[in-house]
């Protein structure tokens, strides 16, 4: 599938955990950003400026967001890549890219971002297209990582990176016992914002639930990356993964 600019493209997926998880997202989508600054107490944006350090993104890239939400991480690449590169914006809500596709026009970023409504397990791209592959907090929302990782190892051009940005859990016990605790209560945060309940109940479950950072680091090396290596942000609460596409 070749990409035309500012178009928005709609792809199909008919697996059924994926449309819960769409069902999901659709609905926190007005909210989200709220939510997100509440639970991770501002510290994601931190963590993202970090990412953005380490990937050493270049101007005249050609990055895809997987899983892009309402477009942080996107809006952060656009302003790098300048007008010779281009960032691809994938998510599975439509709700969501909505609401990226406005943070993106308010920062008259549109000519250089192409959103598209789609499947991260079935990616509807070229192989070795893309120089720079990200997934930022969705890895641990869809029902086969490693096949995420599989195709975004495919899309990507032989030297490209590959970054995964993802909640993790603290080693140190003290800290993990209040980490735990902490998105206990996430849920009722959620529920005295007006949110579901149950959406950020099974939020709070999938972060719990989710890799540790050596496991994820296996994952990327298993998928056909090399030189993989994570960094841990507050004491763990955050973890980035990077690995680079092998040249042929």
């Amino acid at each position: 599938m070749l990409l035309q600019k500012g178009v928005f493209l709609m792809v199909k997926t008919n697996n059924t955990p994926q449309k819960q998880v769409h069902s999901l997202f659709d609905r926190v989508a007005p909210k989200y950003d709220k939510m997100n600054n509440l639970i991770t107490l501002g510290l994601h944006r931190h963590w993202r400026t970090e990412t953005i350090k380490k990937l050493n993104v270049k101007k005249g890239d050609f990055a895809l967001d997987l899983c892009c939400g309402t477009g942080d991480l996107t809006l952060d690449l656009a302003q790098i890549v300048g007008p010779s590169g281009h960032v691809v914006a994938l998510d599975l809500s439509t709700e969501m890219l909505k609401l990226a596709k406005k943070k993106i026009r308010a920062a008259h970023l549109a000519d250089r971002v192409t959103f598209v409504a789609g499947d991260s397990m079935q990616l509807p791209f070229e192989t070795n297209y893309f120089d720079l592959v990200t997934i930022g907090f969705g890895l641990r929302n869809v029902p086969d990582a490693d096949q995420v990782l599989r195709e975004m190892v495919r899309v990507l051009r032989p030297g490209g990176q590959a970054a995964c940005l993802e909640t993790s859990q603290p080693q140190q016990p003290l800290i993990r016992l209040g980490w735990e605790g902490y998105f206990h209560i996430v849920p009722l945060m959620a529920k005295l914002t007006g949110s579901r309940y149950q959406d950020y109940d099974y939020l709070q479950k999938t972060t719990k639930a989710f890799v540790s950072v050596q496991k994820l680091a296996e994952m990327f090396s298993s998928a056909g990356l090399e030189k993989v290596q994570y960094s841990l942000f507050t004491f763990g609460a955050g973890a980035l993964h990077i690995g680079k596409k092998h040249f042929n």
